[in-house]
């Protein structure tokens, strides 16, 4: 079994910057805001007959969905 040679990855076709990622400034509002939302779809996915979109059309799935976030914020 041989090896085949090391290539470096810029001999490869690759840029040497796609490597690196650049990181975006922490936004701790934002992060707060986007878990808000991220949980509250999570709460409404508990509901079975959302999480399945079990009506077929859309005037009882979003009857459904307003049901749903009414008991969840009455909660």
């Amino acid at each position: 079994m041989t090896r085949l040679p090391h290539r470096p990855r810029h001999a490869a076709g690759h840029s040497q910057q796609s490597y690196s990622k650049a990181h975006a400034a922490f936004d701790p509002i934002a992060y707060k805001r986007r878990n808000i939302i991220e949980r509250t779809f999570c709460r409404l996915k508990d509901w079975r007959r959302i999480a399945t979109r079990y009506d077929k059309l859309m005037i009882n799935f979003e009857a459904t969905v307003y049901i749903a976030a009414l008991v969840i914020w009455w909660a």
